[in-house]
């Protein structure tokens, strides 16, 4: 009898085994990689201009690039300092990150594009967050009133480029990163107006953004005048009619934020069918690091994108905990996939490597010839971000 017991118990014993083996290997994973990241990210502050944000490292070159405060990913490495500071609480990291704040907080007032979510949520949200200086709340109210001065009623929409040439009024999926900043101000006591636009925005972009299949387009262009859309097409993806990899990783991010913050099941649904779209998507590769557009000519000899993969992660950490236990361990399975592969030799950096970035194997727009498997700071900023939710949300410490 105490035999037949065992049997039957068996199953219940070895798979608890395992994910506890399988939690001490995240543990593992997530500490040598933010301890990494600590070292990396010195030497890359080291290799970046005082005036200048690192944008990209091209490995081919061996040439690194930086850019101004103005350029739309100039929060994510100031932000990648306050994450690694999050987790070693050096303050020496904390001050290399308060130099690059000290430049980039005169784009506040910024209203060139739609991207002052990225460029002072990531940044100053994080640096109020972690240190409560009332400064840093103050720059990411005002970007605030920055951002909503590109909200069109006649679209529902925040204008996301200028027009100008074959564009008349671009509103891109990317955009949906951008409302957290919105929303976070109004619950925080800023105008309630903008915490309305981030609402009528997702639900624009739910509506008109997605084909039947939960794939996403890039690029709605409107006219302005009567508020129809001219034309659904692509900028950085493979085709009009394609899935562009990091377009389809914001969605899923930007819904999964949003239910958050809203409570909106709509939100959480629409987050979950993207989720499956990626998933199951038979040009996923088995590493689950996705080629740069999931429908791109030459799969499977063209490149991947770990920046997406990087976004997806950390979105599918989120998203895990808002959905049933099923599902929840589907979404996690792959998560846990995409942060070994971002983290193995494959794809993570070694030592000194790239001037200091941690990712490598990114495109930033392959039909522009601009940023093709190099390393960028997106990809690292939602690594660690992945890594830290994992830290928070999964492991047992």
């Amino acid at each position: 009898m105490r035999r037949f017991l065992l049997l039957l118990l068996l199953p219940i014993i070895t798979e608890k085994a395992a994910a506890q083996s399988s939690d001490q290997s995240m543990r593992s994973l997530i500490k040598d990689n933010l301890q990494f990241a600590a070292s990396q990210y010195q030497l890359l502050f080291r290799n970046t201009p005082d005036t200048m944000m690192p944008r990209f490292f091209d490995p081919a070159k061996n040439k690194m690039e930086s850019s101004d405060t103005k350029w739309w990913c100039s929060g994510f490495f100031p932000g990648t300092l306050l994450y690694i500071y999050e987790y070693t609480r050096d303050t020496a990291i904390l001050r290399l990150a308060e130099k690059k704040l000290s430049i980039l907080e005169k784009e506040k007032h910024f209203t060139g594009n739609h991207d002052l979510g990225f460029m002072m949520f990531c940044s100053f949200g994080n640096a109020y967050r972690l240190t409560g200086n009332p400064a840093y709340k103050e720059a990411v109210m005002t970007a605030a009133g920055s951002l909503a001065t590109r909200y069109r009623p006649a679209i529902q929409s925040i204008q996301s480029w200028n027009g100008g040439g074959r564009l008349h009024c671009p509103v891109i999926i990317d955009n949906m990163m951008n409302l957290e900043l919105l929303y976070w101000v109004s619950d925080q006591g800023g105008d309630p107006k903008y915490r309305e636009i981030a609402l009528t925005h997702s639900n624009s972009t739910m509506e008109r953004h997605f084909r039947p299949d939960n794939s996403s387009y890039h690029v709605l262009d409107y006219d302005l005048s009567t508020g129809k859309i001219i034309q659904k097409i692509t900028w950085q993806g493979a085709a009009d009619s394609s899935a562009w990899a990091r377009g389809q990783a914001w969605g899923l991010y930007g819904f999964t934020m949003m239910y958050r913050f809203s409570k909106n099941k709509a939100y959480l649904e629409q987050a979950r069918k993207i989720a499956q779209y990626l998933l199951n998507h038979p040009n996923l590769p088995a590493d689950k690091i996705p080629y740069w557009d999931f429908h791109a000519p030459g799969i499977p000899g063209t490149y991947r994108d770990a920046s997406a993969a990087a976004i997806i992660a950390s979105a599918l950490l989120e998203l895990a905990q808002y959905v049933k236990k099923a599902e929840r361990k589907q979404l996690l399975a792959a998560a846990e996939t995409m942060l070994r592969s971002l983290a193995s030799p494959a794809y993570r950096s070694a030592p000194g490597e790239n001037a200091g970035f941690l990712i490598k194997h990114n495109v930033g727009s392959l039909p522009h010839k601009s940023e093709v498997d190099v390393s960028l700071t997106y990809a690292d900023y939602y690594f660690i971000e992945a890594l830290l939710r994992y830290q928070k949300w999964y492991s047992g410490k």
